[in-house]
C-alpha cells in the first residue's frame, strides 16, 4: 500500500505533525491540513486513498465535513475520537465513517487501522475492475437483493442507501447465513484488523443496517442478534 495518498484533517498542530510523520515513514503520501473547509477542498481536488478525520474541527466540524464527503465518494474515512465523546463516535458511523480509532492511541493501531481499510478498498477496485470478480453473484434473501459486482442493494425493487462498510457487513452477514459471528471476528473480516476491545463500531453498524433492510427495526427478522455471542443473518 505504499505510495497510497492519505489526507488528515485535523486541527491539533502536534498530532497532526506526529500522525505525517509516522505515515510518511510508512511510504505513504500525506497531505495535511488544519481546518475542516481547506480539508473539504482538498478532499475534492487530490482524490486522496484515505481520510484521517478529527471530529473537533474549525471552519467545519469533522461529522458534517464526513457527511458530505460520504454522499460525493467511497473513499474510506477513518475518524479521531475523544474518548469521552460516543455519541459523536455513533453519529459518525452513521453518518458513512469507515471506522473510528478513539485518543489516546498507539502509532502502531493507528497505522494498522490505515492498511487494512486501504486493502479493503483496493480489493473492492479490483473487482470492480475485473467486472465483478465473485460472478456478478447476487445475494437474495426474500426482497432483499445485493448485487456484489455492482456492489448495490436493494429492498422490493428499490435501492437502498449503504455506506461501503454497512455493504461489506451485510454482505458477509449473507454470504454466511444463519452463522453466528462474534463482534471480533467481524471485526477481522469485515474491518480487516485485530479486535481492540470496543464493540461500538459493529453494534452501530449492525442498527444502521437494520434501519434500512428490517420492516420492523426493533423487532428484527434477519438480521439477528444471539444474546452473548454477537450476530447472524437469517433468511
Amino acid at each position: 500500500m505504499a505510495g497510497r495518498k492519505v489526507l488528515i484533517v485535523e486541527d491539533d498542530r502536534t498530532l497532526l505533525d506526529v500522525l505525517t510523520y509516522n505515515l510518511v515513514r510508512e511510504g505513504y503520501q500525506v497531505t495535511a491540513v488544519a481546518d475542516g473547509i481547506r480539508g473539504l477542498e482538498l478532499a475534492r481536488s487530490s482524490k486522496p486513498d484515505l481520510l484521517i478525520l478529527d471530529i473537533m474541527l474549525p471552519e467545519l466540524d469533522g461529522l458534517e465535513l464526513c457527511r458530505i464527503l460520504r454522499g460525493e465518494s467511497a473513499v474510506p474515512i477513518l475518524m479521531l475520537t475523544a474518548r469521552t465523546e460516543e455519541i459523536d463516535r455513533v453519529v459518525g458511523l452513521e453518518l458513512g465513517a469507515d471506522d473510528y480509532i478513539s485518543k489516546p492511541f498507539s502509532m502502531r493501531e493507528l497505522v494498522a487501522r490505515v492498511r487494512a481499510a486501504l486493502r479493503r478498498s483496493e480489493m473492492g477496485r479490483r473487482e470492480l475492475a475485473m467486472g465483478g470478480s465473485v460472478g456478478d453473484e447476487v445475494l437474495r434473501a426474500g426482497e432483499l437483493e445485493v448485487d456484489l459486482a455492482r456492489h448495490t442493494v436493494s429492498r422490493g425493487g428499490l435501492a437502498l442507501d449503504l455506506g461501503p462498510k454497512e455493504f461489506d457487513l451485510l454482505a458477509f452477514l449473507m454470504k454466511n447465513r444463519g452463522r453466528v459471528f462474534s463482534r471480533d471476528r467481524l471485526v477481522e473480516e469485515v474491518w480487516g484488523y485485530e479486535y481492540t476491545g470496543d464493540s461500538r463500531t459493529v453494534d452501530v453498524h449492525i442498527r444502521w443496517l437494520r434501519r434500512r433492510i428490517e420492516v420492523d427495526p426493533a423487532h428484527p427478522k434477519q438480521l439477528i442478534t444471539v444474546r452473548g455471542v454477537g450476530y447472524k443473518f437469517e433468511d
